[in-house]
């Protein structure tokens, strides 16, 4: 089984692949047939090449995230559920975008992917 620690360390390698500003890094997290409910836009992504264009555009804002609530359920020894809180800086406008999110990661020929992430923005501002 995994342990609560391998799976909170999957976020760390997201946030990694999102500073590269490599679209296709942070791509290659995601399985082939993952669901992606983006933070900023409205179109759901389903395949390799809709996750890559959503991300070409959301790393212009060179993002950086921190997990602020982090909750995580495993599930058998091949899946794991993260779901809470993060804050994205934006480092291209100093902008904050606090969100909601759920990650779903199934073990694949050994190794953790992606094969559903849900964020969307706090409806209630502060």
């Amino acid at each position: 089984m995994p342990t609560k620690d391998t799976i909170a360390n999957l976020f760390a390698e997201w946030n990694a692949a999102l500073a590269t500003g490599d679209p296709r890094v942070v791509a290659d997290l995601y399985a082939n047939d993952a669901v992606l409910l983006p933070t900023v836009s409205n179109q759901v992504r389903t395949n390799r090449a809709q996750i890559v264009d959503y991300f070409e555009h959301f790393l212009e804002n060179k993002p950086q995230g921190k997990i602020q609530n982090s909750y995580i359920n495993i599930l058998d020894e091949n899946t794991a559920i993260d779901t809470g809180v993060y804050v994205f800086t934006l480092a291209a406008s100093g902008q904050q975008v606090e969100a909601r999110y759920t990650y779903v990661y199934e073990l694949r020929d050994g190794k953790w992917m992606i094969v559903n992430h849900h964020s969307s923005a706090m409806p209630e501002a502060k």
